[in-house]
């Protein structure tokens, strides 16, 4: 079970979701063409944030709707290189191209397709665009499925799911394993399951289930390159450093049977933007050893971060997931997350049909 599948890194998507610049050049018309996406969105999906200004990005475009026509669509692009030895460059590619829209209506289909066409063009002159290792990145609200058409026909495929949890959910459930050193009535006799927290003690355990994540979630678009592990085993001890960190080991028998990491609202400050609910929390890493699935040891992970979520006042927790992977959906489907965005992408960079 995996469940961080981050295509965009933390400053990428932190950037893209809370510009600090307004766009120059188009004064009271963005505000209205943001205005206008803000009422449709909160319409499709209350959880959906309060729309920030689009930064001017890369400095092309920005791409609207036709000239001889009201303007009701602005898109601007934002180009990302992940640094060497960046944990960031296991989430997705090396270069990254993404795409801000703001599409008001009422033709979101003919805009967006507009707005991309663009957006193709200027890839188009992009130099290394082309790169297998690049990537052209557009995260669009999940139920804001008048889009989903137009994104398909042009080349591009769901490649993660951004998840929310709120608090009204966080509610025992009949049937959910609530376990802090008891037996799971699925598991054999004599084999106790031992929710604990980590310590920095337990980090080669944590680097070593997370690295089981990324390997796992290599078949859906995530990259295991040779930092990898340096990259993952630093942020890993930067976690365990924190008093209290959100890291949890499931012990089965005494041996290592999974793990789940999350982090707090300060460190998860760079998603906190994507949604409209706050305090956040962030899902960074969970994984349970593929012997012990479907036993509730998962469950069981996930119930002692909500415990924790609830007893410190967070409103809402979001993770990552990919939309191809069989475990994650129904998976975190059952412990109450349901998509509140998709990043959809198209790879090289410049494939865009």
């Amino acid at each position: 079970m995996a469940a961080r599948v981050t295509y965009t890194d933390r400053n990428q998507l932190r950037d893209g979701a809370a510009s600090r610049t307004p766009l120059p050049g188009f004064g009271d018309a963005a505000g209205s063409i943001g205005a206008q996406v803000a009422h449709r969105w909160q319409q499709i999906d209350p959880l959906l944030p309060v729309l920030e200004p689009l930064s001017p990005g890369c400095g092309a475009g920005p791409f609207t709707t036709e000239p001889d026509g009201p303007l009701q669509a602005l898109g601007t692009c934002e180009h990302w290189q992940g640094a060497p030895g960046s944990l960031g460059l296991a989430w997705g590619t090396a270069v990254r191209f993404t795409l801000a829209a703001r599409i008001a209506g009422p033709d979101v289909p003919g805009q967006l397709d507009q707005v991309l066409s663009q957006w193709q063009e200027h890839l188009a002159d992009v130099s290394g665009s082309g790169s297998q290792d690049t990537a052209a990145v557009i995260t669009w609200p999940s139920r804001d499925v008048a889009g989903v058409p137009v994104l398909l026909r042009r080349g591009f495929a769901p490649m993660a799911v951004i998840a929310a949890r709120t608090m009204s959910r966080d509610k025992a459930r009949p049937g959910n394993p609530s376990v802090h050193g008891r037996d799971l009535a699925t598991q054999p006799a004599g084999e106790r399951l031992l929710i604990r927290r980590a310590s920095p003690d337990d980090l080669d355990e944590v680097v070593r289930l997370g690295l089981e994540v990324i390997r796992y979630d290599a078949h859906f678009g995530l990259i295991e390159r040779p930092d990898t592990p340096g990259a993952l085993r630093l942020e890993a001890e930067q976690l365990l450093a924190r008093p209290g960190a959100w890291v949890w080991l499931a012990e089965l028998g005494g041996l290592p049977a999974g793990m789940l990491a999350a982090e707090r609202p300060g460190q998860a400050a760079w998603i906190a933007p994507m949604v409209n609910r706050s305090p956040a929390a962030y899902l960074l890493l969970a994984y349970v050893l593929p012997g012990q699935r479907r036993t509730g040891i998962g469950a069981a992970l996930a119930a002692e971060l909500h415990r924790e979520a609830q007893a410190a006042g967070i409103a809402v927790t979001l993770l990552h997931y990919a939309p191809a992977n069989p475990l994650s959906a129904p998976f975190w489907s059952q412990q109450g997350y349901r998509p509140l965005w998709t990043v959809w992408e198209t790879r090289p960079a410049n494939a865009i049909r």
